[in-house]
């Protein structure tokens, strides 16, 4: 069989999870009518850590879902609920079983509450392996991390449009990670795990680290492996919001959340600002440092006068950033104009601190744009406007729109060197593990997400 054909038997994905796939096996016996509840639910050690998990069974009744079968999952919620312990759910099925009718509606009623209830207290994953349909699609995406194999598929009704549908749903920004096949998967989930904390009121994973090898460069990738520890860094999201960069890591051995601006040349669109966005909420969740490095024009004017809910995208992403309470440093390595570095690297709301390299630029317009509305009498008359008008640019980004001048004005915390940026962040990080935030009381933010 091919490698990326593999599919492996709901026992065997646990198996495959768990420390020399070793678990313990809760309600095995739990039985609808003469037949299994075509689920199986777990506990056992990822890594030495503890995990809970389910996995549905495509064997028994096509995994379809029934009292018995949520029962089972809700238990597990609720142990994860009264112990902080994380929950990998696998998902196989076709959807609910019509013979349990409106009580299996119900069912998946409770099972989005407890999902919801456990958000941002312990980590959830979900690993689509088969099937995923209906309201089980609502309840598997509800995770923090969704790991899709190439094979599965995900959809609320089936849409025979869509050939691909793990492609499309790494494109659309559903899914965080597509893997080969089931065993491919598993290894994602246990990568993506050992990075996380236990839950929200646990310290964030020390591990011992070697130094990084990688050369820096303007790409989003080569600084993020030039700058974090050797191997350690996990791209996420990769297919969606393109010019953007998310990653898992670790720096000085520490989990680090790594956002980057500059995978490509393009400017910021809608896709990016909400993929950054669901990114920052999620390491905040977990007190997990954010770094960001910024280098990008801003946002795409097209979709801001074109594509409805554009600005709404990049309110959202503002929001993140300053809702927030975890670290939050910002390294400038480019460009930062306008409204990109307000929300990216704002002092104070958005950023905690702030360092540029020393040939950043660091502008309230983009600077051709400053020049010919602050300069435009010095351009009259001139026998070579294109020369007049990049000789009043350079002028302008050494005098105003640099690193330094930025520094002067106290608009960022320190000018460094390529060479210095891992140092910098590492001491950067250490300085600020202290740091406390009290917000105002109120039962959550009503910012646009």
């Amino acid at each position: 069989m091919a490698k990326d054909s593999i599919s492996l038997s709901a026992r065997d994905r646990l198996t495959h999870l768990f420390d020399g796939g070793e678990f313990t096996e809760l309600d095995a016996y739990a039985k609808v009518s003469d037949n299994l509840s075509g689920v199986i639910t777990a506990y056992g050690y990822v890594d030495s850590n503890p995990v809970y998990a389910f996995a549905q069974d495509i064997s028994v009744n096509d995994g379809a879902l029934t009292r018995v079968h949520a029962e089972k999952i809700s238990k597990i919620y609720d142990m994860a609920a009264k112990t902080g312990i994380p929950v990998v759910g696998v998902y196989d099925s076709f959807g609910a079983d019509l013979n349990d009718g409106i009580s299996a509606m119900t069912s998946y009623g409770e099972l989005i509450l407890k999902a919801s209830n456990l958000s941002g207290v312990v980590p959830q994953i979900s690993v689509i392996a088969g099937t995923c349909a209906g309201a089980s699609a609502i309840l598997a995406v509800s995770a923090d991390f969704v790991v899709m194999s190439k094979k599965a598929e995900l959809f609320i009704t089936p849409n025979t449009d869509v050939k691909d549908l793990a492609q499309n749903a790494a494109e659309n920004g559903t899914a965080s990670l597509i893997a080969e096949n089931d065993e491919d998967a598993i290894e994602k989930v246990k990568e993506i795990l050992q990075k996380l904390p236990q839950n929200n009121l646990s310290p964030v994973p020390m591990f011992e680290f070697n130094e990084p090898d990688g050369v820096y460069s303007d790409n989003a990738e080569d600084i993020a492996k030039a700058v974090c520890d050797l191997e350690s860094v996990i791209e996420l999201s990769s297919d969606f919001g393109k010019a953007s960069y998310t990653a898992l890591a670790s720096m000085g051995g520490a989990t680090v959340g790594i956002c980057a601006t500059n995978k490509t040349n393009d400017k910021l669109t809608s896709s990016d600002c909400s993929k950054i966005a669901r990114f920052v909420r999620t390491c905040d969740a977990f007190a997990i440092p954010i770094i960001t490095f910024v280098d990008t024009e801003g946002f795409d004017n097209s979709e801001c006068a074109n594509k409805s809910g554009a600005v709404l995208q990049m309110a959202k992403l503002a929001s993140a950033y300053a809702e927030a309470t975890t670290i939050k440093i910002s390294v400038i390595t480019g460009k930062a104009y306008g409204p990109s570095f307000i929300t990216l690297a704002g002092k104070g709301s958005n950023a905690d601190l702030v360092f540029a390299v020393d040939n950043a630029v660091i502008s309230a317009l983009e600077p051709l744009a400053t020049v010919e509305f602050l300069s435009h009498d010095k351009l009259k008359g001139t026998d070579d406007l294109a020369k007049s008008r990049e000789a009043l640019v350079d002028e302008y980004i050494k005098k105003e729109a640099s690193a330094q001048a930025a520094a002067e004005k106290m608009c960022i915390d320190g000018v460094i060197s390529v060479s210095g940026i891992r140092k910098t962040l590492v001491n950067a990080i250490e300085i600020m593990a202290g740091k406390r935030v009290s917000r105002l009381p109120k039962k959550h933010s009503n910012s646009p997400f």
